[in-house]
């Protein structure tokens, strides 16, 4: 029986620098002089997916860059079984010549609402997205997600009280942990400034110079 890995227990894990958690996955990006490496790698990615009966999110694009996210989708979460596929992963990367790349980051769209219920349905028909998780037995739905994996997920954050001066969406970034500080710090170069390191380092809120917010997030200093 595959158990669950967290965060912490993954940071501590060795053997994997070319990958990081995010979002309840670890992820990884690998970079060929050419699109046929990378192609070659991705075929032999999914033998070894077929061969773990565990199957990874891969992408592949031009001019060689090939990024995988590793998540057990039977329990929502990261496993051993995602970690040993990582490591044959890696390995299979490395032997082929491949070079690991910074990994990134994932972004979620928050929309801050008095009714959630009444907002809600227009974001999914709008988008074309899918609840996730499905609906509670009480109807409660948090998420709304790309039926593709590919576009941001969507949540909702309830508001006690009107708020019309102040933007009600913004976006989360969730960088790789050892990349969100050089992350601000470019986000302040470049105009803005930090608005609450108060949950850091679980997120930073940020505002662009007219006060858009976004929250760069780590998995740190989350329960």
């Amino acid at each position: 029986m595959d158990e669950r890995v967290s965060a912490p227990e993954f940071d501590a894990t060795t053997g994997l620098p070319d990958w990081r958690y995010l979002l309840g996955a670890i992820e990884a990006t690998f970079v060929a002089d050419s699109f046929g490496p990378a192609a070659t790698l991705v075929e032999q990615i999914a033998a070894a997916a077929d061969a773990a009966n565990h199957h990874p999110d891969v992408d592949l694009r031009y001019p060689g860059r090939v990024h995988v996210v590793l998540m057990t989708h039977a329990v929502d979460g990261l496993t051993t079984a995602d970690v040993e596929l990582a490591r044959t992963i890696s390995s299979l990367a490395a032997t082929a010549g491949l070079r690991a790349a910074p990994v990134g980051s994932r972004l979620e769209v928050a929309i801050d609402a008095l009714d959630i219920d009444a907002v809600r349905p227009f974001w999914k028909a709008v988008l074309g997205y899918e609840d996730f998780p499905p609906p509670t037995p009480d109807g409660q739905v948090e998420v709304l997600v790309d039926p593709r994996r590919i576009g941001p997920a969507f949540w909702f954050q309830q508001m006690d009280e009107p708020r019309p001066q102040r933007n009600r969406i913004h976006v989360d970034v969730t960088v790789p942990h050892d990349e969100a500080d050089a992350r601000i710090a470019a986000a302040i170069a470049a105009g803005g400034h930090l608005v609450s390191d108060a949950r850091a380092r679980a997120f930073w809120i940020l505002a662009d110079p007219e006060g858009n917010e976004a929250c760069v997030c780590t998995w740190q200093d989350r329960p």
